[in-house]
């Protein structure tokens, strides 16, 4: 067990009462409850959820690994109401009964995920103010023209590495590395640790059989960081939540890194997929892009609508006996929110293909006092890193049919698995010289990509996504990729 589990209640007895017994008579039998992680889950998360929406309503009823139930969230104004009622549904994992009864498991894979630490998503009230100060004040002090230099850096030392190919998945050997390796130097971290933090990370949201150890690593990783910053602090985000006036001991700032570090990981890597495929394959926004009806920044927001970086997250513990979206909910009971099934509740999108450019409402980021406090320098990472990106290689295409491309699902995430291109290898110069910033920069905003492809109407909606030309120059002045591309689209 890692330090960060030591909080959790335990039990001598590691048994749990069967199906029968009256702690399961409010969710029914165990065995009759749909499954998280389950194979009709992971295949299609989002038919998933509408199944049970229909069956359960906003409120359902679900087995965790262990046939531990809990109850998943699924409408959109119960996910606010669960969010912003502390005095019913409280942020405090240790209320959740399995843990009081000792019935967890130290290999349950979802305990690094659920399991309580000092950091402000497992508390309440003043303490959670403190912590959530520092976190939010140390995260604000960090410019967005440093992340987007670190993003231009890092974004042509991955292209570097497949140029001269001609051909690269766009999935692995990009968006699943940038992210990492600029918040492990937004964090004040040596370039070294990106490789590894990435598998680990991965790994351990997943919720495999592994996630344990990784996150072991990741803590350990933290640990000896958190006491090199101590003596030699810097210009970067742990420094600056050492020296907060809150008064952060190293517990709460290396478990404040983890959070940082895993939850901005998985949420940009899935953002800049998403961005990816969209622009790749979808010709309504190819149209919508190219005529000027809307820029990447609404994309972005389409794309939180529609495939949210994190499709369920360990919520709330029922602090009190209540009720929620018609189902009697008890005190230690634990409620996961479906932010994806939220985003799509036909109570506030009865018309789920209706574009809802500039909408921000979306439940992408959690919402309320838990809304996510590093979702700019997701978005900073995501905004620039497509645009360097596809400066670089304007005229990549999709080189498999649209249809091939595969998802892997976990309980948490929903990511795309391969995203195969084939282009045009840029120009040396454009990844050897650091002027190449200029020539290929980003504006302060920028986007993500979609799933069902709302981009509104037009008569280039239907049709394929117009070809590019393969051999069409980099572009030398400082100006946004999407206005190229919307060159090439008008010819």
């Amino acid at each position: 067990m890692t330090a960060s589990f030591s909080h959790q209640p335990r039990t001598p007895s590691s048994s749990g009462p069967p199906p029968e017994c009256p702690a399961h008579s409010h969710f029914g039998r165990v065995d009759d409850l749909a499954w998280l992680l389950g194979p009709e889950a992971l295949k299609d998360p989002l038919a998933w959820y509408e199944n049970l929406r229909a069956k359960h309503g906003p409120v359902a009823p679900v087995r965790l690994d262990g046939d531990l139930p809990a109850w998943l969230v699924l409408g959109y104004r119960e996910i606010l109401e669960v969010s912003g009622t502390t005095t019913r549904f409280s942020r405090d994992s240790r209320i959740w009964r399995p843990f009081r009864e000792g019935r967890v498991p130290p290999d349950f894979p979802l305990l690094p995920m659920m399991a309580w630490q000092p950091v402000c998503l497992f508390l309440d009230g003043e303490e959670r103010s403190r912590l959530r100060l520092a976190v939010t004040e140390s995260l604000d002090r960090y410019h967005r023209r440093g992340i987007r230099r670190h993003v231009m850096r890092f974004t042509r030392e991955l292209v570097a590495k497949f140029a001269e190919r001609g051909e690269a998945d766009l999935a692995d050997e990009f968006a699943e590395h940038l992210p990492m390796l600029v918040l492990t130097k937004i964090l004040g971290m040596p370039d070294e640790y990106g490789p590894r933090l990435v598998k680990a990370s991965r790994d351990m949201v997943a919720g495999t059989e592994t996630s344990v150890a990784s996150n072991e690593y990741i803590v350990e990783t933290l640990k000896r960081h958190v006491r090199r910053k101590r003596g030699s602090p810097g210009h970067d985000i742990t420094s600056w939540l050492i020296e907060h006036r809150s008064g952060l001991t190293d517990e709460e700032v290396w478990n404040h890194l983890r959070v940082i570090l895993i939850a901005a990981n998985e949420t940009t890597v899935n953002l800049l997929k998403s961005t990816l495929r969209v622009v790749l394959t979808d010709p309504r926004c190819h149209a919508s892009l190219a005529g000027g009806q809307m820029v990447l920044p609404d994309v972005v927001e389409q794309v939180l609508w529609t495939e949210p970086p994190l499709m369920t997250v360990p919520g709330r513990w029922a602090a009190v006996d209540t009720e929620l979206g018609g189902q009697k909910i008890e005190a230690g009971d634990m409620l996961l929110l479906s932010l994806a099934a939220g985003n799509q509740d036909p109570a506030i999108r009865p018309d789920p293909s209706a574009p809802l450019f500039g909408n921000r409402s979306h439940l992408a980021f959690n919402s309320g006092p838990q809304e996510c406090p590093g979702q700019n320098i997701g978005r900073a990472i995501a905004d620039t890193g497509i645009d360097a990106l596809l400066a670089l290689l304007p005229d990549a295409t999709l080189n498999i049919p649209e249809s091939e491309l595969t998802w892997k699902s976990g309980w948490m995430t929903r990511h795309l698995t391969r995203l195969p291109v084939t282009f045009t290898p840029p120009e040396a110069e454009l990844l050897e010289d650091d002027e190449a910033e200029d020539r290929a920069a980003a504006p302060e905003g920028a986007g993500a990509g979609a799933r069902p492809s709302p981009w509104g109407a037009g008569d280039a909606a239907a049709g394929p996504v117009p070809p590019r030309p393969s051999a069409a120059p980099v572009p030398h002045a400082r100006k946004p990729w999407w206005d190229t591309l919307r060159t090439w689209l008008r010819r």
